[in-house]
C-alpha cells in the first residue's frame, strides 16, 4: 500500500511517498522512508508521531494513504512569545 512519511525543519520539508506492505506500522514507514538517515538528530524515542495530525503510537497500524508526521520539539518559550488573540491583527 501507499502511505506518505512527512518532516519538516526551518528550512526543509520532505514529503515522501513510499510503498509499505499492507501490515506495515507506522515506525516501519519511517524506517523504510529513509528519513532517519537524511535526518539522523530525529530522535523516536522523545519526539512525538502522528498520522494527519493525530498524535499515534509508533505501533499503530497504517491505512492506504495515510501521511505520517514526525513532529520536532516546540523550540520556543511560550512564556516569551507574544500572545495573539486573532482579532485586530490586521492593523
Amino acid at each position: 500500500m501507499q502511505v506518505g512519511v512527512a518532516y519538516s525543519e526551518n528550512a526543509q520539508q520532505i514529503w515522501l511517498t513510499i510503498e509499505v506492505p499492507d501490515e506495515a506500522k507506522v515506525n516501519d514507514a519511517i524506517e523504510r522512508s529513509g528519513i532517519l538517515k537524511m535526518f539522523p538528530h530525529i530522535d523516536l524515542d522523545t519526539q512525538k508521531v502522528g498520522v494527519f495530525g493525530k498524535i499515534v503510537k509508533l505501533e499503530t497500524a497504517l491505512r492506504p494513504g495515510d501521511r505520517v508526521e514526525i513532529y520536532r520539539p516546540i523550540t520556543c518559550d511560550p512564556q516569551t512569545v507574544p500572545r495573539r488573540d486573532g482579532v485586530g491583527d490586521d492593523d
